[in-house]
């Protein structure tokens, strides 16, 4: 787990902070959020708060003291204590693309299957950068629709040692999800003590929480499990085109679904989530790594700071449809003011592609190699007298060099960053290597790393237990 020590990036002023307030609270006040849920309008009802058939019309100041009740930082436990996480704070928390229907390997573009998901789980297990596999790292397409979630946590329980997220398609799948990470632990009491599963509750923006997601909400907010309540808004779509108006929805959107969770269960965590990009006004198609997605992205990091809560946003993302030079600059305009930022809980840091349609094998490469440069650049500067070399000046003098120098014998093996990916060799050896571009040879390393895969120890009890869990469930799915 990345811990960042550099200072964070603010760009907004405190008059500009003061007009995104006055922003948020009128939206939800005077417009209202709906809410597609009898519990959740009850809730808020019981609370004191204005209904009209779904909508609720918040007090600004109701919503502020129900977000103050949501811890600052929280730990979730992986399986194995070595990958245990804190969320908040200073510490980033990593994990792989999320949701993808579709795969690509080199050429190939095809639908996603099981198969794609367990090898994408397990490069997720073998890369350190990554802190989890994530959730729904792509789509298989070819099990069943309804119980394919089991598959996938139990792939994610058994194929990595690393936190996973649960899923959200359904209240009784995100109940499935708590039941099996209750047996992976030993019993639910040993997960609402300290959280092992993390969801993704997004708003059907704008101004809109849709029933299924709330549905899930209730199962995982009651279980104490944290949820990243995110606002989906491509400016110019699921917002105005102007970005402090998307971000005074956003905070409308994330801090009253907040609030909800806060009603649920008191106190339970919570992660301010931001998935903030725009469209391509020509063609109406989702566009990544654009500048006005990093200014949202530095701007939401310091909005999450002012109301004390630990935070997502940011990834690898980009609109390209292949792992070419587009998809590397674009990922890294996002992943760059990700850091900049210091957002907590970084979902989509390697493998995203084509819009989140595509996970792909040789961009994940592409951004564990992005992920592994920035985690170095972000690493403090340690100065002393040591690192000042001053014998290695005295030994070498005037007009000498220093590649034979003691002080660079000493060091010449971790001194400088190692790529994993990038090649610096000069044209006749790069030729004689074969003459592969980046994408070839990000394919070499990710079928290299799936062939030294070691799968994590699992106590034979507890596999059994949840491969009995998921053959119950399917049978009872009708599946």
């Amino acid at each position: 787990m990345f811990v960042n020590r550099m200072p964070r990036y603010e760009i907004l002023s405190a008059d500009a902070m003061a007009t995104l307030d006055r922003g948020w609270r009128r939206i939800v006040s005077e417009i209202g959020v709906e809410f597609d849920s009898p519990r959740a309008l009850e809730l808020f009802r019981r609370a004191g708060m204005k209904v009209e058939d779904k909508t609720v019309f918040f007090d600004p100041e109701f919503v502020l003291e129900q977000v103050a009740k949501a811890p600052r930082e929280f730990d979730v436990q992986a399986r194995n204590p070595a990958n245990t996480v804190h969320i908040g704070g200073d510490h980033m928390v990593f994990g792989a693309v999320y949701g993808s229907p579709f795969v690509r390997e080199g050429d190939v573009r095809r639908d996603a299957t099981l198969d794609d998901f367990h090898r994408f789980c397990k490069l997720s297990q073998v890369f350190s950068e990554l802190d989890s596999a994530g959730g729904v790292v792509c789509e298989p397409n070819d099990v069943p629709l309804d119980s394919r979630h089991l598959d996938m946590t139990y792939a994610l329980q058994t194929l990595t040692d690393k936190i996973y997220m649960g899923n959200v398609v359904s209240g009784p799948n995100a109940a499935d999800t708590i039941a099996m990470t209750s047996i992976l632990f030993g019993g639910r009491e040993n997960i609402e003590r300290t959280p092992a599963v993390i969801a993704l509750i997004n708003c059907n923006s704008p101004l809109r929480w849709d029933e299924r997601m709330l549905d899930a909400q209730f199962e995982y907010s009651a279980a104490n499990q944290p949820v990243v309540i995110t606002p989906f808004l491509l400016m110019g779509a699921m917002s105005p085109v102007t970005i402090p108006a998307a971000l005074a929805q956003q905070i409308a959107e994330a801090l009253t679904g907040i609030a909800l969770s806060q009603l649920i269960r008191p106190g339970c965590p919570v992660i301010f989530g931001s998935f903030l990009s725009n469209i391509d006004m020509r063609t109406g198609s989702p566009c990544f790594g654009t500048p006005e997605s990093a200014i949202g992205l530095l701007a939401t990091g310091q909005i999450a700071r002012h109301f004390g809560l630990p935070w997502r946003s940011g990834g690898g993302l980009t609109s390209s449809q292949v792992a070419d030079a587009q998809a590397g600059y674009e990922a890294l305009m996002t992943m760059l003011p990700t850091f900049l930022a210091g957002a907590n809980w970084v979902m989509h840091a390697a493998g995203w592609l084509e819009s989140g349609l595509v996970s792909g094998y040789e961009k994940f490469i592409v951004d564990i190699e992005i992920l592994r440069m920035l985690q170095e650049e972000f690493t403090p500067l340690e100065i002393d007298e040591a690192s000042l070399a001053f014998d290695a000046h005295a030994e070498v003098g005037h007009g000498g060099h220093f590649l034979g120098a003691a002080h660079t014998m000493e060091r010449f093996r971790t001194c400088f960053y190692r790529p994993l990916l990038s090649s610096s060799d000069n044209y006749e050896r790069w030729m004689r290597n074969g003459g592969k571009d980046a994408a070839a040879r990000a394919g070499e390393i990710y079928r290299a790393k799936l062939a030294e895969y070691e799968q994590p120890p699992l106590d034979d009890a507890i596999r059994e237990e949840l491969a009995d869990y998921v053959a119950r469930r399917r049978a009872e799915l009708g599946d």
